[in-house]
């Protein structure tokens, strides 16, 4: 071995490139004895704060838990050993190690039990996000110290005794509770029962489990697993392994080194050779979990599911007897993900004594160890709105409310099955497959029996098909197979490797070189979608800071993706999804490291994912900007698997064998079936020589050493800049992982601070979200039409709040009732306060006051009750759940501007919150809950429609005032009026008004915001006539109030005669806004003034100054523009274009003014004159005549143009409704709009000799100039294809 350099330390510098980090040994300590485990009774006295009970009940049984029989206890193990003591860069963390090779503490068994060995692997997460990963193989030996022995006779006489007398006491009650009580465990009979409470010192052995643990720097399972296994094998070998077990553990944690990237490395273990091999830098990261496991436990669909929730990052609790079950789902879950990263807890295997983090009110991802025959239902979540449950054992799941699918999820699917099927696995999974005890006890016989050279073992997967036949999953594949079109003979693929074996051997066995290529392929496809999906996501990231200390201190304010662009680039069906997505932590992460990568090396899964986007934009002709939703497939499948199997079939690096060590004579004795006291001198250092790969790492080392010293003369202060990246990191994410080691109470209370905290600074930023998006979009249209962000993005924002809230509710909550915590909550609260209204009626917070008008009709004051919401939600029979219904509620309130009130008022009942909330819940943190309440308080100043516009079949009652000019009208009238109200989801029909009575209510299905009321009556009786001045409508659940002005006569024979008429409406400010208005001292923010509706030229007031030429020019082109808006803004944002066309600065209304400019208004034969006076004139000179015009083609365009202008007027003449005049002009600049017609007869009407009788000389429409450029303005909306409402043009048939 040649290299130079000195010679590395225990723990120098090469330790950075070994195998393993360290050799762990677990179990019982002879010394200490036999003592109950504290954190099981720490979890004990949790679970008794939990419930509320008092902890002195919890204290009698914990130490001693006499229910249960002394063999089923848990007692404390320790860390018997570890080797070497420590490595700076990863210290050894005793306590969280110890947790997680023996989550359960030391169990017993006796020879009647079984006593299989178990592998199990895990996690640890350190705070920066760093992963170590541990292996662990749990035995059972026998336990030959006689003290313990004595000590488990001791207990079993304490407990039978203990046990005798409670059933003495029971049998007074029916035997019957006794049978049944022994009948709850699954197959529990008396016999068993027995035999469990008996450990019989004088004729029983007494077993005891322990562990071996490797912990290293990656993921190596199988390797680890091979390794653990051959240890195990030679402890309980009749022959003594070929050399003492030091060496072979002297040989991995010191000269075995890591396999380099894209490499593959054979070392051995105590009886063979065991292989591993590491990714190249542009392929997948190393993921050796596998996935087989992970899709046969949970099945094709649910997996997608699962995956879809840990991308929208809710929270995912994973339920099995199995640890490495949980490991395997978790992992091989969070491998799917690339190139985006799980950025919250993480926890696959969550040990009893932590249970407490159930609590947590952030995403997270754990796994929790169910007990053998323990109900889902008896497990007590603290909250469950937002949860993914997933029994892995029972190959079930439990989905939270309302949550998106993944885009092309059907063809998504198809693909995957078809990867799965080539390996002949069903998609539907099968719910055996799992490592279980049986499956390592076969397989520790088959390495004894079989030495894997003479390649045998391959001919078990040949049969695979003849073993799944006469399988009913194998008629589903089968039919699946004539779906897809997949020939059968792809399952000879094991066959012809097999043939190659023979020639080239093969260096590990088909299995694992199968589950090796599927891993590699179903990845391949995951990651296919996400470089599918985000292929132009790079146009979309905004790079605002010139260096990277600037970003760092800025990075809460600013923006670092235009997601609005980006939404409105995709494929329709992907947006429910990706408007979710875009929104959480891990793909901020992800932009934020590209951002990063301009000042820094790239994070290498963004290097691999950018490398691919390149690939797809070299081989794909496609413009980048056009998105499609058609399915694209994964076509790198081939390779990825031909890169897999070229590694295994040669190796790269072979490491040293293990070889005897300078040990003491008469050391590392063997003794068949007990793991050897390890030499721990021979353990603690490495090697003296040097090889190759240790001097390789030290250049390594020594080139970063110069790095990191140049970096922190170039850069900002190291430990400042460490700080900005943390803060910059842990944005939005409070708390990262919990610590698995210290579990006092004092650091319970701390982790929750950090949770109320954490909640805090998240309700400030998704508040500040909401208003920023709504309000910015407001204010680019400001004073144009109403304002609106996507529907998507608000749905996105609010039902983000939703979870909030609910996460906060269910912070620290004493005893769970109900899916959702705020909605047990409320009703709670509603029970009290309706026990409290029977005994005396309570004061109720009163709306606005009555809404007056000239007339002094008014609109009585709608009550403001949190109850009374309450019950419209409890009404609606769509809804049937509570977590749907909690959602209801807070998008009602947050409709009606009431949520900030409602909530306060919700917790104002402190007896109620004490009752359901621990002291360190959030809602019981006063300072906090103020803060809160003022961040929902802000939202008042945006109108949300987010329940008008989600639940649009409820019924909904609505309130009706029509509003008479008193001092102008007949006090009573004699005819028959009618109304009829049109929404932008509906209209109710003409309903008839109750004769004199102005006021009416009515029920109908969701209009959704109003838009138009046709009102009329039938002209009948003396006093016909009827001055309207305004007609104002409410929705009673909502509150929103809209007033449709009008200002005109309605009779025969007054104004333009018309006896109905269709009013436009305006939504008017709510109550909330006056107050936030008098809070906030800020002037209102601006409308357009709401002058009485347009009055003829010649009606009631001749006192209006008449707008001039430019004026009107210019009120032209301000309708004209916003109905291009319009239609420029995606089609979820649009606003109404009824009040665009007839509104207040509508186009109609423009248009009005050009034709009444230097109109002759006086009374001919004292009668009005009315624009639609002029236009029958012009009619009438159209039909009569034809025009001499020099050319033939104008003259047909002429001729067509007359001809389609009078047919359109005769039409709405001859409809059969009572319009007057200028609701007749009305329509035919409707009609003339949408058939893009109105620039063809404007010319025509300015040619008309008409003209000249009825306006003067100077009016705008005799202008040549002025006519020329209003076509030419009224041509720019003729692109747009426009949609009247139905109540606009009833009845008139062009």
């Amino acid at each position: 071995m040649s290299g130079s350099g000195a010679t590395p330390g225990p723990g120098s510098s090469p330790a950075a490139c070994r195998f393993a980090h360290y050799f762990v040994l677990c179990g019982i300590d002879a010394d200490s004895g036999l003592e109950p485990d504290e954190l099981a009774v720490l979890y004990q006295w949790l679970e008794a704060d939990r419930h509320g009970k008092s902890q002195d009940a919890a204290n009698t049984t914990s130490g001693e838990n006499f229910d249960q029989s002394p063999l089923r206890r848990t007692f404390k193990s320790k860390v018997l050993a570890h080797y070497p003591q420590n490595i700076e860069w990863n210290p050894f963390d005793q306590d969280a190690v110890n947790m997680l090779c023996m989550p359960k503490g030391l169990s017993f068994r006796t020879q009647t039990d079984t006593r299989d060995p178990q592998f199990h692997s895990f996690i640890i997460t350190r705070e920066d996000g760093s992963r170590t990963y541990g292996f662990v193989l749990t035995f059972y030996e026998e336990v030959t110290s006689k003290p313990i022995c004595t000590a488990m006779q001791t207990l079993y006489q304490m407990h039978n005794a203990e046990h005798s007398s409670s059933v003495y006491a029971s049998s007074s009650c029916s035997m019957d509770s006794l049978a049944s009580s022994i009948d709850e465990g699954d197959t529990t009979s008396l016999l068993k029962l027995q035999r469990y409470n008996s450990y019989d010192i004088s004729r029983d052995t007494l077993y005891v489990s322990k562990s071996i643990c490797l912990i290293t720097p990656l993921p190596f399972m199988q390797a680890c697993k091979k390794f653990l296994i051959q240890l195990y094998m030679a402890v309980t070998s009749q022959q003594p392994p070929p050399l003492p077990l030091e060496s072979y553990i002297h040989n991995i944690l010191y000269e075995v080194p890591l396999p380099p990237p894209g490499r593959s490395l054979k070392f051995y273990g105590v009886y063979e050779p065991v292989i591993c091999q590491r990714p190249g830098p542009n392929e997948l990261p190393l993921s050796d979990y596998p996935l087989r496991e992970a899709f046969e436990l949970l099945g094709l669909e649910n997996l997608v599911q699962v995956f879809t929730c840990v991308l929208l990052e809710m929270q995912i609790l994973l339920y099995s007897q199995d640890y490495q079950r949980l490991m395997t789902v978790a992992e091989g879950i969070t491998t799917l993900l690339f190139p985006f990263q799980w950025q919250h807890v993480y926890v696959p295997i969550l040990p009893a004594s932590l249970l407490h983090f159930l609590d947590a009110p952030v995403p997270y991802l754990m796994g929790l160890q169910s007990k053998e025959g323990t109900d889902r239902s008896k497990l007590e979540l603290p909250q469950e709105a937002n949860l993914c449950f997933v029994d892995i054992d029972n190959h079930f799941i439990e989905l939270p409310e309302e949550f998106p699918q993944f885009p092309n999820k059907v063809d998504f699917i198809q693909e995957l099955s078809e990867v799965l099927f080539q390996f002949g696995i069903p998609p539907e999974g099968s719910l055996h497959s799992s490592e279980n005890a049986t499956k390592l006890k076969n397989l520790v016989l088959k390495d004894l029996v079989n030495d894997k050279k003479n390649g045998n073992v391959s001919a078990n997967n040949i049969s695979m098909y003849e073993l799944l036949k006469g399988n009913e999953t194998i008629a589903r594949l089968q039919a699946l197979a004539k779906r897809t079109g997949v020939t059968v003979e792809k399952m000879d693929l094991p066959a012809s490797l097999g043939e190659k074996e023979k020639d080239l051997k093969l260096q590990c066995e088909e299995a694992e070189l199968r589950d090796y290529q599927l891993n590699v392929q179903l990845r391949e496809v995951f990651a296919n979608r996400f470089t599918q999906m985000f292929a132009d996501y790079e146009a979309f990231v905004i790079q605002t800071a010139q260096d990277m200390e600037s970003w760092l201190t800025n990075r809460e304010q600013m923006q670092n993706f235009d997601k609005a662009s980006f939404l409105s680039d995709q494929p329709e069906p992907y947006l429910p999804f990706l408007s979710r997505f875009i929104e959480t932590q891990m793909f901020a992460t992800f932009i934020d490291n590209k951002i990063m990568s301009q000042w820094e090396e790239k994070d290498p899964l963004l290097r691999v994912f950018d490398s691919r986007i390149e690939k797809i934009r070299l081989y794909n002709v496609r413009a980048p900007t056009l998105r499609t939703s058609i399915y694209q497939k994964c076509s790198t499948l081939k390779e990825a698997a031909q890169s897999i199997e070229q590694r295994l079939m040669k190796m790269d690096h072979t490491a040293i064998h293990p070889h005897l060590l300078d040990m003491k004579i008469g050391q590392g004795k063997y003794e068949q079936g007990f793991f050897p006291k390890l030499q721990s001198d021979v353990l603690a250092t490495g090697p003296s020589n040097n090889n190759r790969w240790v001097s390789r790492s030290a250049t390594t080392q020594r080139r970063k050493e110069r790095l990191r010293q140049h970096s922190e003369h170039v850069g900002l202060d190291n430990d400042l800049r460490e700080k900005y990246m943390q803060e910059a990191r842990s944005l939005g994410k409070n708390l990262r992982q919990p610590k698995l080691s210290d579990l006092s109470p004092a650091v319970i209370a701390q982790t929750n601070w950090k949770f109320v905290e954490g909640l805090l600074k998240e309700c400030r930023m998704k508040t500040k979200r909401m208003l920023v998006e709504k309000m910015g979009h407001e204010a680019v249209e400001l004073g144009h039409g109403e304002a609106n962000i996507t529907g998507l993005e608000e749905n996105t924002l609010i039902a983000s709040l939703c979870d909030l809230l609910e996460r906060i509710w269910s912070h620290g909550l004493q005893v769970k009732q109900g899916k959702s915590a705020l909605w047990s909550h409320l009703i709670q609260f509603q029970d009290r306060e309706e026990k409290q209204e029977h005994l005396a009626e309570s004061p109720v917070a009163l709306g606005p006051e009555r809404r007056k008008s000239d007339s002094g009709v008014m609109l009585p004051t709608l009550r403001v009750s949190l109850i009374q919401d309450m019950r419209h939600i409890q009404n609606m029979s769509e809804i049937k759940t509570d977590v749907g219904r909690a959602r209801a509620w807070i998008r009602l309130s947050l409709e009606k501007k009431l949520l900030s009130q409602h909530l306060k008022q919700l917790l104002s009942n402190q007896p109620l919150t004490k009752k359901l909330y621990k002291r360190y819940a959030f809602l019981r943190c006063e300072e906090e809950r103020e803060q809160f309440l003022y961040h929902l308080l802000s939202l008042n100043a945006v109108d949300y429609f987010c329940f008008t516009s989600v639940f649009t079949t409820i019924m909904i009652p609505y309130r009706s005032v029509i509003i008479p000019i008193k001092k102008l009208s007949n006090a009573i009238i004699t005819s028959n009026p009618w109304i009829c109200v049109s929404g932008e989801l509906g209209d109710t029909g003409v309903m008839p008004i109750p004769k004199n009575l102005l006021e009416m209510t009515f029920e109908c299905q969701n209009l959704g915001k109003l838009t138009t009321v046709q009102i009329g009556h039938d002209n009948s009786g003396l006093l016909a006539k009827w001055l309207v001045d305004c007609v104002m409508v409410r929705n009673e659940i909502t509150g929103h109030t809209y007033r449709f002005p009008c200002g005109r006569w309605l009779g025969k024979g007054i104004d333009d005669g018309s006896l109905e008429r269709i009013l436009i409406g305006e939504l008017m400010a709510s109550a909330a806004d006056e107050d936030l208005v008098k809070q906030c001292r800020t002037p209102p923010q601006q409308k357009s003034p709401t002058t009485a509706r347009r009055l003829s030229i010649t009606s009631l007031t001749g006192k209006n100054p008449k707008p001039n030429a430019g004026q009107i020019q210019e009120g032209i082109g301000e309708a004209v523009n916003n109905i291009v808006k319009h239609f420029h803004k995606p089609e979820k944002e649009r606003g109404s274009l009824t009040v665009l066309l007839c509104g207040e600065n509508g186009l109609v209304a423009a248009l009005e003014q050009v034709f009444h400019h230097g109109f002759k208004s006086a009374r001919i034969f004292h009668k009005n004159v009315f624009i639609w006076d002029f236009i029958e004139r012009a009619v009438a000179y159209f039909e009569t005549t034809d025009q001499i015009l020099d050319n033939e083609d104008d003259v047909l365009i002429q001729k067509s143009s007359c001809k389609t202008f009078c047919h359109y007027v005769n039409a709405i003449n001859t409809a059969p409704r009572n319009i007057g005049k200028d609701g007749k002009f009305q329509i035919l600049v409707c009609l003339g709009t949408r058939d893009r017609l109105l620039p063809q007869w404007i010319p025509l009407l300015a040619e008309c000799p008409a003209i000249t009788r009825m306006y003067e000389e100077s009016a705008l429409l005799r202008d040549h100039m002025t006519v020329n450029s209003l076509i030419r303005i009224l041509q720019t909306i003729q692109d747009f294809t426009i949609v009247l409402e139905g109540s606009l043009i009833k009845g008139v048939d062009v």
